[in-house]
């Protein structure tokens, strides 16, 4: 079938790009293969696209929206749980001591200013692209942008950034 044919395609030529993307949207290698599978048998189920770089967007489209669906819902359930249950202790070991405050830093912007970051730093979309994708005006893609800055130089102690590509000023 032509579909299985492009589905192995895709996820032998592509299928590593998508679990790093994954990976910079939950920020954990275990739900980022999650997100991968659930985007295939999505994407699978319902189109029948033999051309590999359509199939690869819209399995990242479909991505984008689980994470920020399955984020909704985590929040929910967080809310619901006895405050008595402690967080688990984060991973030192696994990652470089930069790599591991970056990680926790991109996890502690909200999903929205993560979801910005990850299309415009990683993937390398322009703002109209990213805010498309996001279903939110481009001023919203930037304010995001400008909000996750600020507060990843303020985790990271960076500086604030002044000169930026993207037209918004800080403040």
């Amino acid at each position: 079938m032509a579909w299985e044919r492009a589905l192995t395609e895709l996820v032998q030529q592509r299928g590593a790009a998508l679990k790093r993307y994954g990976f910079l949207l939950c920020g954990d290698s275990g739900d980022a293969e999650d997100l991968v599978q659930d985007a295939l048998v999505r994407t699978f189920s319902s189109a029948r696209h033999p051309d590999i770089a359509q199939l690869e967007g819209y399995v990242r489209k479909v991505m984008l929206n689980l994470y920020l669906d399955r984020d909704r819902r985590r929040r929910v359930f967080r809310r619901l749980l006895p405050l008595t249950v402690p967080p688990a202790p984060p991973d030192r070991h696994a990652e470089s001591e930069v790599r591991g405050d970056l990680r926790r830093a991109l996890q502690r912007l909200s999903p929205r200013q993560r979801a910005c970051v990850v299309l415009h730093y990683y993937l390398d979309l322009p703002i109209p692209e990213c805010a498309d994708a996001l279903r939110v005006s481009p001023g919203a893609v930037k304010r995001y942008l400008h909000e996750s800055r600020a507060r990843l130089a303020e985790q990271l102690g960076g500086p604030p950034d002044r000169d930026r590509e993207d037209g918004y000023a800080a403040s």
